[in-house]
């Protein structure tokens, strides 16, 4: 093998294709990464903008080996390891294509032309990048630009997230700008290309550098150096110094610590994970210019640092009851984002350079700053650099605190001023702010604020936010708020305005209680609270808009209270331009094949629809408008390409994949609602993205009544105990319930309908039962469609046999529920897979079942013993779901397994779990298509059967 570093662009210039094999999973970098790389991008840009001379940023290794050639064709590498971030890098050049189609379309060819594509080249040959078959369509469609962009699996999602990232470095598509970020992805990022030769074995590679060891950390690194820079003293200095350190503050803070320690010295740049190089370098020079004693003193002085930085994270151990109190708050904010400066201003103080009050003065500010700008809604990007920067650029020559007022009062620091709070108190998505426990931080220091004679024992009260006015709103909550309307949107839009903001949370340990309740009925629970603020909204007549917007300004007057302002004149935050910043960014995130509404995303930006209808008709360059439909799901009769073209917004739609009633309408189960939306850019919807599927399944069922609850937990667990599985799911716009059986015409799964609570309705997915046996044959589904129209209220049109269709929840009164359960008992005979109706014999051998899960332990400890492969991952599944469930999902997937191929290349496919599948004695547990499969495997990697 063969290892160089090289440029990115460098790597993938020529006519070459870089193909990931069938053995590697699928793509799976997800936001954590994109932010990561993309941090890095922009710090390399800001480099080349201040014409500072930097080497080029590591991202990491690719290693490749030789594919199939021919005379005349293309070089072709295998990617072994490292398809995630080559992956991410090609979908970044697709998103500056597009960016810069409209700005400079000369450049945007040249970047598909060298980037992206072989030129030349026809067919799969035409991809510079050719992924996994799972991912090569979606990928395709980037490179291509075409409707189905930016889907909603992985690589849709980190394609929209660079176009969206790239809107909000150039918002005005400033071309120099951008062309500095294609320059980075030119020369700036850099990788090391590990190149195996012929007939080295591929999957040992790929194996050995993803299954082994444990790495050594940035601070072991950075100890064995050291102790190299001091052959005669080493001993005395490691005893004395550095083992004392490392035993108080263990192993990760000392990382941390070596990391604070560059920047409080004024290298905001410093990267934790590069933290070996950099101090590498510096302690290198101090032992150059001062010897072996100098490094000693470094050594000191990094402990006596350390002892300050355990104050930070552990508030505990500090001395004065003012300042442990304001670091006690930080740590309840939660992350590190605070470290630099606070371990910064504990050196001061322990320098003798600033007084306690001064110190802890200076740090409320900080907690004013970080809690202000959540409740405005300001993105946290940048919050990294400014308080990272704040070390080297605090001005000297005042008191401390004052510097640090000025410092975050300055230009482009964004600190909102007191008529900034009070406004988006009012009008923003509180509940979607921050992280939860910053929310819970601002509604308990709220609460704090009253001075309560008996305070409350928040380490002991186990509360958590509660919404007075119920996230799932029922009839009772509608006629409440129905008097206020003043639009055509209904009393359903002015609870999505108004639902998520501060004005309307509290805290309660009495959640289950509250639940959605009317309002009557939570105030007595109120009423009982020892909180201040819930006894205040116990003492509100009514709960509607103008009562939520009384106690809004009421808590924005404590929270000006609190959290001081900002200097006048310094910060040039704009409102109403960040509002519309963010709605840029919600629509260069919407999805290829979803749709959403002007209330959805008025819900999201802390705006009115009707604005943001205006901003959009004003704005027809702005992207993703099409997929902007009315509160009914119709294209809104102002609608207009920007290009003139006559194609109408819902043929659009429908190629990219929203599917349309005959009325006009979208269907509602492909809507983006505001949490989803907020999701996308990365607001935290808690309870919507965190809640458990089924439990959120029966509360928003619960809202339409007992009655109807009953109906379908009745008909779900008659699907169950036929032998039925069901599936709940919150990863989609609206949660639902999927009932779906094994097909073992299919080897795969089949469904016939979805339940949404939410709106109360049941799909029939025709569309999806036409793809598989035995019901893609037409007569079988209009079959089921004439016993589901049997139903009184049920009236599935004949021309949707390949559509969604779907009925009320409501058509299961009176004898509904009956004919439905009649009906999906025709459904699970005819796919051939449900337990006969009680009474009738099991259809599987418990007692083989049991011997199978028992040989499936039994091979986990025969391959560590014997092939010595460490399947881990094969004993979680076992374990999780069952052997025998654990062998239909391997076997289920399209391609072998990586513990597959690791027994193959060890010669030892006797203990593999396609080898037991195989044997005739469990023959009764598995269907002859699964079989069939484990056979097929065997064979083809030449095991005797």
């Amino acid at each position: 093998m063969q290892a160089h570093e090289v440029a990115f662009f460098k790597l993938i210039e020529g006519e070459k294709q870089f193909q990931v094999p069938l053995y590697q999973r699928t793509y799976s970098w997800r936001q954590p990464e994109w932010k990561r790389l993309w941090a890095d991008m922009l710090e390399q840009a800001e480099i080349l903008a201040d014409g500072e001379d930097r080497t080029p940023h590591f991202i990491g290794s690719v290693v490749l080996a030789p594919g199939t050639m021919s005379a005349g064709d293309i070089q072709r590498w295998l990617v072994v390891d490292g398809q995630q971030r080559l992956t991410t890098l090609m979908l970044a050049c697709c998103a500056l294509r597009d960016r810069l189609q409209d700005i400079d379309p000369r450049e945007a060819e040249r970047i598909r032309k060298q980037y992206l594509v072989n030129e030349w080249c026809s067919g799969l040959d035409h991809y510079r990048l050719l992924p996994t078959q799972a991912d090569r369509d979606s990928f395709a469609a980037c490179v291509e630009n075409s409707p189905a962009a930016g889907g909603d699996d992985g690589i849709g999602a980190a394609y929209r997230f660079f176009r969206q990232a790239l809107i909000d470095y150039a918002p005005e598509g400033e071309p120099q700008a951008l062309k500095r970020l294609e320059t980075v992805l030119r020369g700036r990022l850099s990788v090391v290309e590990i190149t195996a030769e012929h007939g080295d074995n591929v999957y040992r590679i790929f194996e050995s550098l993803n299954n082994t060891g444990v790495k050594l950390s940035q601070t072991d690194l950075l100890r064995n150096y050291v102790f190299m820079l001091l052959p005669t003293i080493g001993e005395r200095v490691y005893s004395k110094i550095w083992l004392p350190m490392q035993d108080e503050l263990g192993p990760a803070n000392l990382e941390l610590l070596a990391w604070l320690d560059l920047v409080i010295r004024g290298d905001y740049r410093a990267k934790q994970s590069e933290v070996y190089r950099a101090q590498r370098k510096r302690l290198g020079d101090v032992v150059h210019q001062g010897g072996e004693e100098a490094l000693e003193g470094e050594i000191a002085e990094l402990y006596r640092r350390g002892r300050l930085l355990m104050r930070v994270v552990e508030p505990a151990r500090e001395p004065d009851p003012d300042l442990r109190a304001v670091l006690g708050r930080f740590q309840e904010w939660g992350g590190q984002i605070t470290y630099p400066i606070a371990l910064h201003l504990l050196d001061l103080l322990d320098h003798g350079k600033a007084r306690t009050e001064q110190v802890v003065r200076a740090l409320s500010y900080v907690e004013s700053f970080l809690v202000r700008r959540m409740l405005a809604g300001i993105p946290t990007n940048n919050l990294n650099r400014i308080l990272n920067s704040a070390p080297k650029e605090l001005e000297t020559d005042r008191p401390v605190d004052e510097a640090v007022h000025r410092y975050l009062s300055g230009e482009r620091r964004y600190w909102p001023s007191d008529e900034q709070v009070r406004t988006a108190v009012r009008t923003r998505p509180f509940y979607w702010s921050g992280r939860p426990n910053q929310r819970f931080f601002v509604l308990k220091r709220l609460e704090q604020s009253h001075g309560a004679a008996e305070p409350v024992d928040f380490a002991a009260a186990e509360l958590t936010i509660e919404h007075v006015m119920p996230q799932t709103i029922t009839q009772d909550w509608l006629d409440l708020l129905a008097p206020e309307v003043t639009d055509e949107d209904g009393p359903a839009a002015l609870h999505a305005e108004i639902v998520h903001t501060l004005g309307n949370l509290t805290l309660t340990a009495e959640n289950s209680r509250l639940s959605n309740r009317p309002f009557d009925r939570k105030q007595e629970i109120f009423d009982a609270s020892t909180l201040r603020m819930n006894r205040e909204i116990a003492d509100a007549p009514s709960w509607g808009r103008a009562h939520i917007l009384d106690r809004a300004d009421a808590l924005a007057e404590r929270c000006v209270a609190l959290w001081p302002a900002p200097l006048p004149g310094g910060s040039d935050l704009e409102d109403e331009r960040r509002t519309w910043v963010q709605l840029r960014r919600v629509l260069a995130e919407l999805p290829a094949g979803r749709w959403t509404t002007f209330g959805d995303l008025a819900s999201v930006i802390g705006a009115h629809a009707a604005g943001v209808g205006t901003y959009l008709t004003s704005r027809p360059n702005l992207e993703n408008t099409h997929r902007v439909l009315t509160s009914e799901g119709t294209v809104s009769p102002s609608f207009r390409w920007p290009d003139g073209r006559a194609e109408s917004a819902r043929d659009v739609l429908e190629r990219e994949g929203v599917a349309f009633a005959p009325n006009g309408s979208a269907d509602p189960s492909q809507r983006l609602h505001a949490g989803a939306l907020a999701g996308l850019i990365g607001m935290e919807t808690p309870e919507e993205d965190g809640a458990d599927p089924r439990r959120r399944f029966e509360e928003q069922l619960s809202a339409h009544g007992d009655e109807t609850a009953e109906r379908v937990t009745r008909v779900l667990e008659h699907w169950r105990t036929r032998g039925g599985n069901l599936h709940f799911s919150a990863d989609t716009p609206l949660t639902n319930c999927m009932p779906w059986l094994e097909n073992r015409d299919t080897d795969g799964w089949i469904w016939p309908l979805v339940f949404y609570p939410r709106a109360a309705k049941v799909e029939v997915v025709f569309q999806h039962l036409a793809k598989r046996a035995p019901f893609d044959d037409v007569a079988r589904r209009e079959e089921l469609r004439a016993r589901l129209n049997a139903i009184d209220g049920v009236d599935l049109p004949a021309d949707r046999l390949a559509g969604r269709p779907g009925f009320s929840l409501a058509a299961l009164g009176g004898d509904g529920e009956k004919r439905l359960v009649e009906a999906l008992d025709w459904f699970m005979d005819q796919v051939g897979t449900a337990r006969p109706q009680a009474g009738g014999p099991p259809t599987r051998n418990a007692e083989l079942a049991d011997e199978f899960h028992s040989a499936m332990l039994l091979l986990y400890s025969r391959m560590r013993a014997e092939a010595v492969y460490g399947a881990s991952a094969f004993l979680g599944t076992v374990t999780e779901h069952g052997a025998v469930d654990a062998a239909k999902r391997l076997l289920s997937e399209p391609e072998v397994s990586a513990g597959f191929a690791a027994l193959r290349d060890r010669g030892r496919l006797d203990l593999s779990v396609e080898a037991h599948v195989a044997e005739p004695r469990f023959a009764p547990l598995f269907t002859d298509a699964e079989r069939d499969r484990a056979h097929h495997r065997l064979t083809a990697a030449g095991y005797p059967l």
